[in-house]
C-alpha cells in the first residue's frame, strides 16, 4: 500500500503565501516524478508543477515565478511553497508521484487539500 498525504492547505488573503506538503509512504521501490495539480470548481483538473527524482522541475505559466517546488528524497516528501497568492488560485491542491512496488509502477493521488485564497 502507498500513501500520499498532503497538508498546509487553508485560508489566505491574497498577496499571502502557504506552504504545501505532501508525505509519500508505503512500499516503495522507486519513485520517480512528483508534482501538484489543482482543480477549481466547475474544472478539470491542471498540472501546476512537476519535479523528477533528479531535481528538474517545470511550472505552469500561471505560477511561474510566485510557486517552488522541491522535494526531500530522503523523506519522500515534496513541498509547493506558494507566494503572492491570487484569488484565482483557490482550489483544491493534489499531490500526485509515480511509484513503483514491488508489484507494479503507477500513478498515485493523495486526497486533496483546500487553499482558498480571500479578503
Amino acid at each position: 500500500q502507498v500513501q500520499l498525504v498532503e497538508s498546509g492547505g487553508g485560508l489566505v488573503q491574497p498577496g499571502g503565501s502557504l506552504r504545501l506538503s505532501c508525505a509519500v509512504s508505503g512500499s516503495i521501490v522507486s519513485m520517480y516524478a512528483m508534482g501538484w495539480y489543482r482543480q477549481a470548481p466547475g474544472k478539470q483538473r491542471e498540472l501546476v508543477a512537476g519535479v523528477s527524482n533528479s531535481g528538474s522541475t517545470n511550472y505552469a505559466d500561471f505560477v511561474k515565478g510566485r510557486f517552488t517546488i522541491s522535494r526531500d528524497n530522503a523523506k519522500n516528501t515534496v513541498y509547493l511553497q506558494m507566494n503572492s497568492l491570487k484569488p484565482e488560485d483557490t482550489a483544491v491542491y493534489y499531490c500526485n508521484a509515480d511509484i513503483r512496488t514491488y508489484s507494479r509502477r503507477r500513478d498515485y493521488w493523495g486526497q486533496g487539500t483546500q487553499v482558498t485564497v480571500s479578503s
